[in-house]
This record gives structure tokens, sequence and C-alpha cells, in this order.
């Protein structure tokens, strides 16, 4: 089982498969706008702008399980992104990370990849490297900071 065999929802609540992501490195991120990591939001778009062109999509999944830092719609989340952070990579649904309403996708990033505490998600900005092959390569915490993420993505896009 790779990434590929997902489907999620987009923001507008259409169903994605995972599959149009196949041959690219991916870097999956369940993100949140009221959090104290919501500054690496700049800091993904910067890698997002570097290395699109070579094969790189961030996949930006809001997630309100953390002190509720992700309210509002997925409209209105996505706006405040672009608006306030200028992004341009993909932002999909609202999803669970944890507990009996976790996504599949999440579910399998998080037993392909436990952390330091076990394979739940701690918080927001809990980042997954996915190759280009669609494994699960890596797990960052959010304390690591997207400028920190450089040489694991690197390598991956020289593969």
């Amino acid at each position: 089982m790779t990434i590929y065999d997902f489907k999620v929802k987009d923001a507008k609540g259409s169903e994605i498969s995972l599959e149009e992501y196949r041959n690219k490195v991916l870097l999956v991120v369940n993100t949140a706008t009221g959090c104290g990591f919501t500054p690496q939001y700049e800091g993904l778009e910067k890698l997002y702008r570097e290395y699109r062109e070579q094969g790189f999509e961030i996949l930006d999944f809001p997630c309100n399980q953390f002190g509720h830092q992700a309210p509002g719609t997925n409209e209105e989340i996505q706006e405040f992104c672009q608006l306030n952070y200028q992004t341009s990579f993909k932002t999909f649904a609202k999803i669970d990370v944890n507990g009996e309403n976790a996504s599949s996708l999440y579910r399998f990033l998080k037993q392909e990849k436990g952390g330091v505490m076990g394979s739940a998600i701690k918080w927001n900005f809990t980042k997954f490297l996915v190759d280009q092959q669609g494994n699960v390569v890596d797990r960052f915490p959010p304390q690591k900071t997207p400028e920190e993420l450089r040489p694991a993505i690197e390598a991956l896009l020289k593969k």
C-alpha cells in the first residue's frame, strides 16, 4: 500500500485521488490558522515555490483537533492562507488526524512513520515526507521548520 491508494476531499468537497501526485515528492502537513506554528505557512510556501518545478508538492490538511486552532469553513481557511501567506499549494478539506474519525490517509501515515512518543499526531504542523513511489520516508515534528526540511527534500528530488 502507498499514499496513491487514498482519496481525499479538496477544500470544495470534491474527491481527489492521490494517484494524481504519482512521481512527485510530497510533504503532507496537518495545519491550523490560529496556531503558534501558523507562520510556518510562509516557509512552506517558499519550499513549494523553490521545488515545485522539480516535482515537489505540499498537501495541506487543516485540522481543528488541537486547541480548536483551525476554526472556520474550508473556504475561510483557504482564503486566510492565501491572503496572509500567499499560499499557492493545495489546501484540502479539514480533517481529523487522531481518534475514531481520523482520516484513512492519516491512519496510514501514522502507521508508516510513528512519532517519538507513539504514532499519534501531537500537534498541528506535523510533517510527513513521501517519495516519488508513494512511500512515507520521514516524519517531522511541528518544531522542525520548513527550512530545516530542505536537505531531505533535495535528496529525494535527486533520486
